[in-house]
């Protein structure tokens, strides 16, 4: 039996995306497709769009488990006082690509020999061509106790839908005391995301005049305060002016909520200490879906040329997001840019030609150093500088106002109406040159 919800069509566990409300796309049955899309978030629906756009008569399908879609980005904002908690969130049917079947269901495992994937009711769907964007999971296990206390006893996080306005809570009801902000080791998705939150917590302090009984301290896991060295004089600025006591190679390992203690793994032992707040960002990892899979590398995340983002082994598979193996910064910026690349390179291949589009490491980390200025740090690999404006318009090494209205209010609207729907503005992929 088939559902109507508005233009889309149920029928089982499938969602058709029609073209026009009487229109449902044709093509092969539930179990084969040309194109199988693992994951149906930024990355994974980008890139639905982008083929979208370039062949229509493309029969794609999108495996994804969950019925929300998260603007994450913005989650940072929610845990700053500038977003609503509803505002980064909408139905995963209302951004799915017209044209597009949606599976709802999570892949158990991948069968690229025999061009398959299954689900984990049993059920396997064929393809011609696999694109795999799972994404990273949250290992909050990773941390003892943190788990039994997320969300209460001052214990919060900006990753995860659920806790944002928590931390928005806690940040305007200190006034004084001490607060934690931790960082794991890499890889971990947005990478300037511990630095956001303490950034924006600490100039609430500062602006209500309590910053002063405030003792906060960042314990990041690496030894550096960014990975790009350009970008450390200006966020170190910051630093200075908000007090900010900074603990290097400080791994977080153990909460305990009830007596509001963290216990942080250093190079001399493990040392404990109070909090009225802390704000955790957890250990990252890649899904162990795909770990366990013939598609991993040795640290299990899908393995992909970082440039053309096609499978080392695989020619009919690419991989692209958080849970590929290349060595960018795990960004939506990143995402943004992959997805077009994956597009092209992947109906190349269908063609029997060689892939011409090129990844050049390109991620963005727009760091909320305060409520109204951002330092929009534009980087790929190697750390070299890849600004999307000229320097009379942003300035990537200096906080600004215009960056700022970019984050709270150009983005979103680009990802939601320009991104997930196949446009790809200022995302366009450059080609290698033909021999």
């Amino acid at each position: 039996m088939a559902y109507v919800i508005g233009e889309a069509v149920f029928t089982g566990d499938t969602l058709f995306m029609p073209e026009t409300p009487a229109a449902i796309p044709e093509g092969a049955g539930p179990s084969r497709a040309d194109v199988v899309i693992v994951g149906g978030g930024s990355a994974g629906l980008a890139t639905a769009a982008s083929l979208r756009e370039r062949n229509r008569s493309l029969d794609i399908v999108v495996i994804e488990p969950r019925t929300e879609h998260d603007y994450q980005p913005g989650w940072t904002m929610v845990g700053g006082g500038v977003f609503d908690a509803k505002d980064p969130r909408r139905p995963e049917a209302s951004v799915m690509p017209a044209g597009v079947r949606w599976i709802k269901g999570a892949v158990a495992s991948f069968e690229p020999e025999r061009d398959t994937v299954t689900l984990e009711d049993g059920s396997t769907v064929g393809y011609r061509a696999l694109v795999v964007a799972p994404g990273i999971a949250l290992d909050w296990a990773g941390v003892d106790g943190l788990v039994e206390t997320l969300g209460r006893n001052g214990v919060t996080s900006n990753y995860s839908y659920e806790t944002a306005p928590y931390t928005w809570e806690l940040v305007q009801s200190l006034r004084g005391g001490t607060a934690l902000f931790s960082q794991p080791p890499m890889p971990i998705k947005c990478a300037g995301a511990p630095q956001k939150a303490m950034y924006l917590s600490c100039d609430h302090w500062q602006r209500q005049g309590v910053l002063k009984d405030i003792d906060v301290q960042f314990h990041n896991a690496g030894g550096v305060l960014f990975g790009v060295k350009e970008f450390v004089p200006p966020l170190m600025a910051y630093v200075d002016r908000y007090g900010i006591d900074l603990q290097f190679e400080s791994t977080l390992v153990a909460v305990d909520g009830s007596d509001r203690t963290a216990t942080f793994r250093e190079r001399g032992g493990e040392i404990t200490k109070s909090f009225h707040m802390i704000h955790v960002t957890p250990p990252q990892k890649a899904p162990a879906f795909v770990a366990h899979s013939p598609l991993a590398n040795e640290a299990g995340y899908v393995d992909v040329d970082q440039t053309t983002l096609q499978h080392i082994r695989y020619a009919n598979v690419f991989g692209l997001g958080d849970g590929g193996s290349t060595p960018n910064a795990k960004t939506m910026a990143a995402a943004r840019k992959q997805a077009p690349i994956v597009a092209e390179n992947l109906l190349s291949m269908l063609a029997g030609k060689t892939p011409m589009a090129l990844y050049d490491g390109y991620g963005s980390c727009p760091l909320t150093v305060e409520r109204g200025k951002i330092l929009l740090a534009e980087f790929g690999y190697g750390g070299k500088l890849l600004p999307s404006f000229p320097k009379w318009i942003i300035e990537g090494t200096r906080p600004q106002r215009l960056s700022w209205l970019l984050k709270s209010e150009g983005l979103p609207w680009i990802y939601w109406n320009g991104m997930l729907k196949g446009r790809e503005w200022m995302a366009h992929p450059e080609h290698r040159q033909a021999a």
